[in-house]
C-alpha cells in the first residue's frame, strides 16, 4: 500500500495538499516577519548581533557619539557637534527601505547644511569599499563613515535599519526613529533644527 492509498495510515491527498500550502505560507510570513533589511546587508554572525541590539534611546537622552574616520577620509570629532544639531543616519548599501529614504536624506542634508546641521551616515556594510561604490553610484554627498563591528562596541546600533537620531543643540535626543520614513517625514526634521 503507498501513503496516497486509503488505509489507517495513509495521508489522503486533500489533507497533504493543505499540510502543504499550511507549511509554506508559514515559511512565507516567517520571512515577510524577519527584518531582513538589517540581516542582510551583514555577515550571518551580524543575525546574532542584530538580535542583541539595543532598543532606540530615549528621548532626551544625551547622545554621544564617538570618533570616526569617514569614508573620504576626514574625521568627525565630536567637538565638532557641539552646539550644532547631529543627524545620524544608519544604513547599508543592501537595505531596501535605505534605499527609499537615502535621496530624501540626501535632499534634507544638503538644504540644511548651511543652517549647521552636521550629519553622520554610518554604514554598517560588510566592507567599507560596499558603502564607498554605493554612495558614488547614487552621487550622495552626506558625511558617511562606514561603522565596523569594532566602532559599534563603543556606539551599538540600535535594533531595525535605517534608524535615524537627531540630537539637538544641546545635546539631548530630538527624534529617535526605526524603520524607513518618508519624504514629507524627512522634511520635516527640518523644522527640528
Amino acid at each position: 500500500m503507498t501513503r496516497y492509498e486509503a488505509g489507517p495510515d495513509a495521508i489522503p491527498d486533500a489533507s497533504h495538499d493543505r499540510w502543504t500550502r499550511r507549511f509554506w505560507l508559514g515559511g512565507a510570513a516567517a520571512v515577510l516577519v524577519t527584518p531582513w533589511s538589517a540581516v542582510m546587508a551583514q555577515p550571518v554572525s551580524a543575525a546574532a548581533e542584530e538580535a542583541k541590539a539595543p532598543p532606540l534611546p530615549a528621548l532626551g537622552s544625551e547622545l554621544k557619539v564617538p570618533r570616526i574616520t569617514r569614508l573620504d577620509g576626514s574625521v568627525f570629532e565630536p567637538a565638532q557637534a557641539e552646539g550644532r544639531p547631529l543627524l545620524v543616519y544608519w544604513w547599508s548599501s543592501t537595505c531596501p527601505f535605505c534605499a527609499l529614504q537615502s535621496p530624501s536624506m540626501e535632499q534634507l542634508w544638503q538644504s540644511q547644511e548651511a543652517r549647521g546641521l552636521q550629519m553622520l551616515a554610518l554604514s554598517i556594510d560588510r566592507k567599507p569599499e560596499d558603502a564607498v561604490a554605493y554612495l558614488m553610484k547614487k552621487g550622495y554627498s552626506f558625511p558617511a563613515a562606514w561603522a565596523g563591528p569594532d566602532w559599534r562596541k563603543a556606539f551599538p546600533k540600535p535594533r531595525g535599519l535605517p534608524i535615524t537620531l537627531l540630537r539637538g543643540r544641546d545635546g539631548q535626543l530630538l527624534l529617535a526613529e526605526k524603520g524607513q520614513m518618508f519624504a514629507e517625514d524627512v522634511e520635516a526634521i527640518a523644522g527640528l533644527i
